[in-house]
């Protein structure tokens, strides 16, 4: 198997999972860029992992076209690009803002749409662009739909990727998680009657972890990778159910209507 070893990748997001993905993607072979646009949290994972790194603010180009340049002018190359960056917004429908909706989509829509063309242009001999994206993008979740239909768009643009570019070599692909031990699943994984209304949802029994979503990237990164333009399910079987409503939640917090 061809594996990873030796790929430059940029691993975009260190705030959550990435530092998980770039441990797995070190202890694969490969030579890491991590990147997140909190310099101080960023300096820490990377010194702590003993990595490049590079700030970059996703809702920024310049800063897009910095980090794949100074990834390029540090290596020579880039292979592979992952972008786990996200904004967790939980809000009602009604209740989400012009600001809510213009920072949302800067994030999880305009920023990662810009993070692809500049990858594409520095992967002449192809490579691999990875999107995090969510179970949620398929499947229902209450108070999230900014959250949820970015990630949907992300996706879709993913497969346009897949479908204009597969010609130069380059593959892409999303991963869709579940709720997955990061700070964005705090709310679930430290509440253990929440978690345990999650787990019921879970076909194979557990909630995800980032070593999960890790597994799954090294795969996608690798040459021996045959997959384009997909949405890779990597949540216990999620998607074939569904997650617990705010009434569920409610219920087994004593919430709910007296």
């Amino acid at each position: 198997m061809a594996g990873i070893a030796g790929k430059v990748a940029i691993i975009l997001g260190a705030g959550g999972m990435g530092p998980v993905i770039a441990q797995r993607f070190i202890k694969e072979g490969a030579k890491v860029m991590l990147s997140d646009m909190n310099a101080e949290t960023l300096k820490a994972k990377a010194e702590e992992l003993g990595v490049a790194w590079e700030p970059c603010d996703i809702t920024k180009q310049a800063d897009i076209e910095n980090l794949v340049a100074t990834t390029v002018k540090h290596f020579g190359r880039v292979d592979v690009g992952l972008n786990a960056t996200g904004w967790g917004l939980l809000k009602p429908f009604l209740d989400n803002t012009q600001e809510d909706l213009e920072r949302i989509t800067a994030i999880q829509f305009i920023g990662p749409f810009q993070f692809y063309q500049e990858l594409i242009k520095a992967m002449p001999k192809g490579g691999a662009i990875i999107q995090i994206s969510s179970a949620t993008a398929t499947i229902m979740v209450e108070n999230h739909a900014a959250y949820m239909g970015t990630k949907a768009g992300a996706d879709h643009v993913i497969r346009c990727v897949a479908n204009e570019f597969g010609k130069y070599g380059i593959r892409a692909n999303s991963i869709s998680p579940g709720i997955t031990n990061t700070p964005m699943g705090a709310m679930v994984f430290d509440n253990d009657a929440i978690s345990e209304l999650f787990k019921k949802e879970y076909p194979l029994g557990r909630l995800g972890t980032s070593e999960d979503i890790a597994e799954a990237a090294v795969w996608l990164a690798s040459d021996d990778c045959f997959m384009t333009g997909q949405n890779l399910q990597v949540n216990g079987g999620l998607t074939l159910r569904r997650n617990p409503t705010w009434a569920d939640m409610e219920a087994v917090m004593g919430l709910g209507e007296k």
